[in-house]
């Protein structure tokens, strides 16, 4: 395996089980130093008796890489804070951030609760935005105080369902597009000091994705985590430098680039709806369909 990411330091959070622990794994086995972020926390949010993230620095050690242990609460202020402070006091200081923790409340949103919509944009929505927001100010002042650009990195998580869209996910697809919408904006604010954001809509067989559809053996093998995370550790890379401000696709057989919104057709304004009615209609009919789970065009 190359050490591509040899004496980095990697923040990864949700890094316990599924996704995260894949990249987790991957980023030490590449030579990344790595602090394995996670609450311990069933798909929905509640916490588990013993925290697997435990599990998995001890697999790091037992390869021969370097890990620590971090189970702050990512969608906290406070929580965030103390998470990019250990990786520096641990470390010296910090290359890449991976957020990539998550829950479901799935619901159709007829049925959705107050609570089920706010605790979805806590975590993915907060939970993306706190870390980053440390780890940008830290990289910021590192900026000033060397007067050159840093390498560092972060790195989002979107979902299909957020950038194709799926059904019974109004909540974690709304929050899914605002991330992929972050990241965009994000890297237009931070490359003036070397930093780089990009974002990842996994497609993988995970506790989060088991119960969405019936699965093949051959779907497992193909959609398992370890497909995803390449990507990711090449975006966390020095090497990755020329590539921010978008979003990517990986797993179930590819890695691709999903390419955003852009103007389709338009007319003149008109002042009377009525009149402006059937050239909508045409423009609908001359524009890209919306597509489907699977990134192409609706039937």
């Amino acid at each position: 395996m190359s050490r591509l990411c040899e004496g980095r330091v990697a923040i990864v959070t949700g890094a316990a089980q599924g996704v995260g622990r894949e990249h987790a794994l991957l980023l030490a086995k590449c030579g990344a130093k790595v602090v394995v972020n996670d609450i311990g926390a069933e798909i929905d949010g509640t916490k588990m008796s013993d925290n697997p993230a435990y599990g998995v620095v001890d697999e790091i050690k037992a390869m021969g890489g370097e890990a620590v242990v971090n189970g702050d609460d990512v969608s906290s202020w406070e929580g965030s804070k103390r998470l990019v402070d250990q990786a520096i006091s641990e470390y010296g200081k910090l290359d890449v951030v991976i957020n990539n923790a998550g829950i479901l409340r799935d619901r159709m949103l007829t049925n959705m609760t107050e609570d089920e919509w706010d605790a979805v944009m806590q975590v993915h929505l907060k939970g993306t935005f706190a870390p980053s927001r440390h780890a940008a100010a830290h990289w910021r002042q590192l900026s000033k105080d060397t007067g050159k650009p840093t390498t560092g990195r972060i790195i989002n998580t979107s979902s299909t369902s957020g950038i194709y869209g799926n059904v019974g996910q109004t909540n974690y697809g709304a929050a899914k597009a605002g991330i992929a919408a972050f990241s965009i904006i994000a890297a237009r604010e931070l490359r003036r000091y070397g930093v780089t954001v990009n974002a990842l809509a996994p497609t993988a067989h995970t506790r989060m994705t088991e119960n969405l559809r019936e699965y093949t053996p051959e779907d497992v093998e193909q959609r398992a985590p370890k497909w995803v995370s390449p990507v990711v550790v090449y975006l966390a890379s020095e090497k990755s430098q020329d590539i921010t401000g978008r979003v990517f696709q990986a797993g179930a057989g590819m890695v691709a680039v999903c390419e955003g919104w852009r103007r389709g057709a338009q007319v003149d304004p008109l002042e009377d709806p009525e009149a402006l009615g059937p050239f909508v209609h045409e423009m609908v009919a001359a524009s890209k369909k919306n597509v489907g789970m699977d990134g192409f065009d609706l039937d």
